[in-house]
């Protein structure tokens, strides 16, 4: 039996969603829009009397009011009428730069250049603010937050980046940016660095999460609206994470890390976020007294030439985005120990060397690997973590464990699993063709990545198939006997 209070209760619940659905009254202001929950005489919002007036809408409910619908700025329009002109990219002048930025960079992008401390950062982006002032028709203005305009005229001087479009500034207020953004009307802004600027409509210190999220959001809205490529420095953590609040890579449009080792001339700029173009492109420099330079054949810096064979080098290709990287990997067996012997890497994945160490162990009779002190490295201050490059670490353990010197012309490429087996990698053919390129005649590969399965072998090279540590070992034997 039902009692009388329970079928009130789901009687009055039935009439409050009969309720919810119907067209419910609503006030919105003609003059601004903004929706007050009553009416009023004044809006709160702009000020104006009498402009707010009663609406009935149906829509969804936000926070307790009705969201309506209004008619939009611009009216959506078919894909194919729509022009891609605007976001067109234009040339830096410098190569190894518009290969990473996927053409160069586009009027109204913004984008954030960070890296460690000293890497050159502020080198590289003087240099392609003098390129766009000589080659884009527009000044470029470089408004400097860390240093003064005598500091970067210092560095321009010795770089040889003089040039009359070229604008310098050196401020830490947002309102002053903008100021000479009106007085210079420039067509790039570089602005060093984010962490820098502050604005005083915002609480927090400079460099602070609050401050640096309102400055990039106005200087993207800028950028957008007058069509000025903005290229922002940032700073980076201990981590070498973005500093900052997380959201400012998402404001941005392209997010570029640029990394390098301070004992070696390389730099590297490396995409990490690209609405423009690819975001696993690789952009190699050199740097010099004079200032830095893109290397658009690197793959000689990461090699040794010997006049004759030397044990515990072999050679394998790297992949860098989409840029093939030959480099030599050395792996050198010291004395028996006593407890644990140390495992030491320079430029190589520790664990992954840990995991080959332990499969050579394993799967081969004539090493001992577990009492023995292990060092292995790249040439040339390049890191590779891929797993591509393990059978090349392999082997150069091998050579070094067993003094055998391998074949000046050999190249491995491949991934070392734990029972032994040799499997496949990603863009094989383009490995082989870089490879032949600079000489090497004889190449390792893991099943299926041979002529018959990816193509046709680069003139000239003889590939073979391995399938696991112990075949690459024996032909990489015959291979140094022949």
């Amino acid at each position: 039996m039902t009692s009388p209070r329970s079928t009130s209760s789901r009687a009055g619940a039935g009439r409050g969603r009969a309720a919810a659905r119907e067209p419910r009254p609503a006030y919105e202001c003609d003059a601004c829009g903004h929706q007050p929950p009553k009416w009023v005489g004044r809006c709160p919002e702009c000020g104006e009397w009498g402009s707010v007036v009663e609406c009935t809408v149906t829509g969804p409910v936000v926070s307790g009011r009705v969201v309506s619908s209004r008619m939009p700025a611009e009216p959506a329009r078919p894909i194919a009428t729509i022009s891609a002109a605007p976001a067109r990219a234009r040339p830096t002048g410098v190569s190894e730069l518009d290969r990473v930025l996927g053409g160069g960079l586009v009027p109204g992008a913004v984008v954030l250049l960070a890296g460690e401390p000293g890497v050159g950062k502020s080198t590289l982006l003087l240099d392609v603010a003098q390129q766009w002032a000589a080659g884009a028709g527009s000044p470029s203005l470089v408004v400097s937050g860390e240093e003064s305009v005598s500091q970067v005229r210092l560095r321009a001087e010795r770089m040889g980046t003089l040039h009359d479009q070229l604008y310098l500034a050196a401020e830490s207020d947002l309102s002053a940016v903008l100021g000479h953004l009106d007085a210079v009307k420039p067509g790039l802004l570089v602005l060093d660095s984010v962490q820098t600027i502050s604005t005083t409509g915002t609480e927090g210190v400079p460099g602070g999460v609050t401050q640096v999220r309102a400055v990039t959001a106005a200087l993207v809205a800028v950028a957008k609206e007058r069509g000025i490529a903005t290229v922002l420095v940032g700073h980076v953590t201990k981590d070498g994470q973005v500093a900052g609040p997380r959201v400012l890579e998402h404001l941005v449009d392209v997010v570029l890390h640029f990394e390098g080792d301070k004992h070696s001339s390389l730099r590297m700029v490396r995409g990490v976020k690209n609405r423009f173009g690819a975001a696993d492109e690789v952009g190699c420099f050199e740097m010099h007294e004079g200032g830095i330079s893109s290397l658009a054949d690197p793959s000689g810096l990461f090699l040794t030439r010997y006049s004759e064979p030397v044990p515990g080098t072999c050679v394998t290709v790297a992949m860098e985005g989409r840029r093939a990287l030959v480099t030599e990997v050395q792996a050198l067996i010291g004395a028996t120990v006593a407890g644990s012997p140390r495992r030491t890497v320079s430029g190589l994945d520790g664990a992954r060397l840990a995991m080959v160490l332990a499969v050579l162990q394993r799967r081969t009779e004539r090493l001992t690997l577990h009492d023995r002190e292990v060092f292995a490295a790249t040439v040339g201050g390049i890191r590779v973590v891929e797993p591509a490059a393990d059978l090349a670490v392999a082997l150069a353990v091998a050579s070094g464990g067993l003094n055998l010197a391998l074949n000046a012309h050999l190249v491995a490429i491949g991934e070392v699993g734990l029972t032994g087996e040799v499997r496949r990698v990603g863009a094989v053919p383009r490995r082989l063709a870089e490879a032949a390129r600079l000489g090497f005649r004889l190449a390792l590969v893991p099943p299926g990545c041979g002529p018959g399965s990816s193509g046709v072998a680069p003139e000239n090279m003889r590939v073979i198939e391995v399938t696991d540590v112990r075949t690459a070992l024996q032909a990489a034997a015959r291979a140094s006997a022949e």
